[in-house]
């Protein structure tokens, strides 16, 4: 098999054999022409249910994740929401990891609840929690790993065998590691989710979601409900994905490296109650990601001792860090999670501290992030 970088760039990305273009072109177009009733060129219809350039980046997610099937969605939530549906039914059961993404939380608990799942969460960290927490009724194990955003480390080996035990479905979100620091199907996953408007996107200018699956089986299942409902992504933002998967493990360099260096400049200093890395070696999670991880990422989260003020004065005192929400992009952006992505999840077992900042560490010049770090750091007294 060739390496990753090679397959980034190559994967269900053949030149133009009409023009020779190294680019395929970008297929906009609603509906494909029929030489007859039914006669359909190479099986393309109508494109909601296939698309050259949708299928393109199929292919290369399927492939860079080691799956049989990539689905490609208009959305992470299009892809969780699809992943949960077409694989799940009235009265089962869910046991979610107690530090996820507040939306894939609140799409569970306050939207497929109503339509009869069930839901709990437990301390992904801790087999025998989980243990404790599989029910007759649980059907799905949803790990996240590393966490959002408290950086929490799963052992997804370990929690794909037992999962496979009760005979559930394992399903892990891959958005902050990206496949190109941890491939979960090879540890035992059946599932792989991404946001792709994160790493795999890379520029904050796209929207999607990517659903990978280990058997035909899972893949036909959340293929019909993706033609059925219709949340598929859009030509114009495939292309996007695409280009941004291109230079994946590059930037996956960068990010990781700069954020080791936030890391280890935020360790010991009196505004900093805790520094949330997995890289750090005092981090409880470390030596599983360094085994699962080939590195340890760029997102990058902190406790300030002086609670939410600090937190919230952090925040709108810096520079090069933006103050929006979202992650993975290549500019640094900084996030108050207790009132921005994790909004939905107060007052649940899933609530963020208010002394929490996440940082998503961009690949900008090394130098400058720690500068930008450091006098946000200085006006906390």
């Amino acid at each position: 098999m060739t390496g990753f970088s090679t397959r980034a760039i190559h994967t269900g990305q053949a030149f133009d054999p009409t023009t020779g273009a190294v680019i395929p072109p970008v297929y906009q177009t609603s509906t494909f022409v029929q030489e007859h009733i039914g006669g359909l060129r190479n099986g393309y219809e109508y494109a909601r249910g296939t698309n050259p350039t949708r299928d393109a980046l199929q292919e290369l997610i399927a492939d860079l994740e080691g799956g049989v099937q990539g689905l490609s969605f208009a959305s992470g939530l299009a892809a969780e929401d699809a992943t949960f549906r077409a694989l799940l039914s009235a009265g089962d059961h869910v046991l979610m990891g107690n530090d996820v993404y507040g939306g894939t939380h609140r799409l569970v608990n306050r939207i497929l609840k109503p339509w009869g799942l069930d839901l709990s969460t437990a301390e992904m960290s801790d087999l025998d929690a989980v243990r404790a927490g599989i029910r007759p009724e649980t059907k799905m194990l949803w790990l996240e790993t590393p966490s959002n955003p408290l950086m929490k480390i799963t052992d997804i080996e370990a929690l794909a065998a037992l999962g496979h035990e009760h005979g559930l479905v394992v399903v892990v979100d891959n958005t902050f590691a990206s496949p190109a620091l941890q491939t979960p199907i090879s540890l035992g996953a059946d599932i792989v989710v991404h946001s792709a408007t994160k790493y795999l996107g890379g520029h904050s200018d796209v929207l999607g979601g990517v659903v990978v699956t280990a058997s035909e089986e899972h893949a036909e299942k959340i293929q019909f409900l993706q033609f059925a409902a219709g949340g598929v992504s859009a030509p114009w933002e495939v292309f996007l994905t695409i280009r941004g998967i291109k230079t994946l493990a590059l930037r996956m360099e960068k990010h990781s490296s700069n954020a080791a260096t936030i890391a280890q400049a935020l360790v010991g200093h009196p505004a900093v109650e805790r520094v949330y890395y997995p890289g750090l070696p005092d981090h409880p999670g470390h030596e599983i990601a360094a085994k699962q991880m080939s590195a340890f990422g760029g997102m990058v989260s902190l406790g300030l001792a002086g609670g939410a003020g600090a937190a919230r004065q952090f925040a709108e005192s810096m520079s090069v860090f933006q103050l929006a929400e979202s992650l993975g992009g290549v500019e640094s952006l900084v996030n108050y999670p207790a009132e921005m992505t994790h909004a939905s999840v107060r007052g649940t077992e899933l609530e963020v501290p208010d002394n929490i900042i996440r940082l998503s560490v961009g690949i900008e010049d090394e130098a400058d992030l720690v500068a930008d770090v450091q006098q946000a750091l200085e006006r906390l007294g």
